[in-house]
């Protein structure tokens, strides 16, 4: 094969809609606009979220509250769902995705202090509450922040 054989695949390529080039060609007169109005005049585009006047549904819904762009998405999970790991492992956020205790970790994952752990675990995440690491400290384990 050489370079001047080369070919695009059997209908690739598609020649373009000639529009405005006469009745003949199924697209002339107003080549597809309709008569008049907005949309049938050049430039006349209508910006998205317009309503023709009618005020917008980003203007109609009311406001509240404040929505802190800087804030930590941290996902909690109770010393309960450490009962999964066995004794003396190591727990550490990608240990508890593999698990499937949770799906993602976003920002990081905070043990809080409802249930009972019976096990000796290492837990390495990026917090605890109070609760949690007396309980995991109580088990023999360590609570360590990541």
């Amino acid at each position: 094969m050489n370079l001047h054989e080369l070919s695009p695949a059997e209908g690739a390529k598609k020649s373009s809609k000639r529009i405005g080039r006469g009745h003949g060609s199924g697209w002339g007169k107003t080549a597809g606009k309709g008569h008049k109005g907005q949309k049938a005049r050049s430039g006349g585009s209508i910006r998205p979220g317009f309503e023709g006047g009618q005020m917008p549904l980003q203007r109609r819904i009311p406001k509240r509250g404040f929505n802190n762009i800087f804030a930590k998405n941290i996902v909690a999970i109770n010393v309960s769902a450490l009962e999964a790991f066995d004794d003396g492992a190591d727990v550490t956020t990608e240990a508890i995705i593999e698990k499937g205790i949770v799906k993602k970790s976003y920002d990081g994952i905070k043990i809080l202090g409802n249930g009972t752990l019976t096990k000796k675990l290492n837990v390495k995440v990026a917090a605890f509450s109070e609760s949690a690491k007396q309980k995991i400290e109580a088990a023999g384990g360590k609570a360590e922040v990541v």
